[in-house]
C-alpha cells in the first residue's frame, strides 16, 4: 500500500496541475484502501485548490488553470460523494449555497465560476442558472436549508433586484435565516452595504473566502 502521506501529497498536485483523470483515480484508491475521506479532503484536495487561489492572486495562474482546478476538484468530489452520503459523513460540508444571476439578466460566466470554486472547496452548491426569478431563490434556499444566498448581476439595471430580493426576505420574515452574498462586475462593496447584504465578492477566491467565513460547516452525523 502507497504511504497515506504520499496519497495525500499527490492529490494536492494533481489538483494544482489540473490533472482531472489523476484526482479521479487518486480518489478512488483512498476508497480502495479505506482511507478516513474527511482527512482525504482536508488533507489531500483543499490544500490543492487553496494553492491554486495563491497562485491566481499572485498571478502566476490565470483563469483557464482556476478553471481547470475547480473542475478536478469537483470530480474528485464526485468520486467520494457517494461514500460520503452512505457513511452520514459529510462533515467536510462547510454550508449549502443558493446561487444564481439575478432575474432579468442572462450573463452566466462570473456565476459559474464561482460555483465551481464554492464547490471545490467543500460547499454543497444549487447552482439556479441565470435570469431567476426573486420567489426562487427564497425556494430553493428554504427547500435546501441553505446557508447562503449568492447573487450575480452582470447588469446596472439588474442589480436593484438583489436589494429586492433582501427586501422580500424581510418581508417574508426570512432574512436571519439566510446570508446574503452579492457580486458581479458593477456590484460594490458599498452597494453591497447600501441593501444590507451580508458581504460582496469581487471575484470567486474573494467569494470563496467570504463564503468560507459566513458559513457554518455542516455536521451531519
Amino acid at each position: 500500500m502507497e504511504s497515506k502521506d504520499r496519497l495525500l501529497a499527490a492529490m494536492t498536485a494533481a489538483i494544482v496541475e489540473g490533472d482531472r483523470a489523476a484526482a479521479e483515480a487518486l480518489a478512488a484508491k483512498a476508497l480502495a484502501e479505506s482511507l478516513d475521506l474527511h482527512e482525504v479532503i482536508e488533507k489531500g484536495y483543499i490544500p490543492g485548490i487553496q494553492k491554486v487561489g495563491a497562485l491566481w492572486e499572485s498571478g502566476e495562474y490565470f483563469l483557464p488553470e482556476l478553471i481547470s482546478s475547480a473542475e478536478c476538484m469537483k470530480a474528485a468530489l464526485a468520486v467520494l460523494k457517494p461514500a460520503l452520503a452512505a457513511a452520514r459523513a459529510e462533515a467536510f460540508l462547510r454550508g449549502k449555497v443558493v446561487i444564481g444571476t439575478i432575474e432579468g439578466d442572462i450573463h452566466d460566466i462570473g456565476k459559474n465560476l464561482v460555483a465551481s470554486m464554492l464547490s471545490a472547496n467543500g460547499f454543497d452548491v444549487l447552482d439556479l442558472g441565470a435570469d431567476v426569478k426573486l420567489a426562487r431563490f427564497i425556494e430553493a434556499a428554504e427547500e435546501t436549508g441553505a446557508d447562503l444566498i449568492c447573487l450575480s448581476s452582470l447588469l446596472t439595471t439588474t442589480m436593484l433586484n438583489q436589494r429586492r430580493l433582501i427586501e422580500m426576505l424581510k418581508e417574508r420574515g426570512l432574512r436571519g435565516r439566510f446570508k446574503v452574498l452579492v457580486g458581479g462586475a458593477p456590484v460594490t462593496r458599498k452597494w453591497a452595504e447600501d441593501i444590507g447584504a451580508d458581504g460582496y465578492g469581487e471575484n470567486a477566491l474573494a467569494a470563496v473566502k467570504l463564503a468560507v467565513a459566513l458559513g457554518p460547516k455542516r455536521r451531519l452525523g
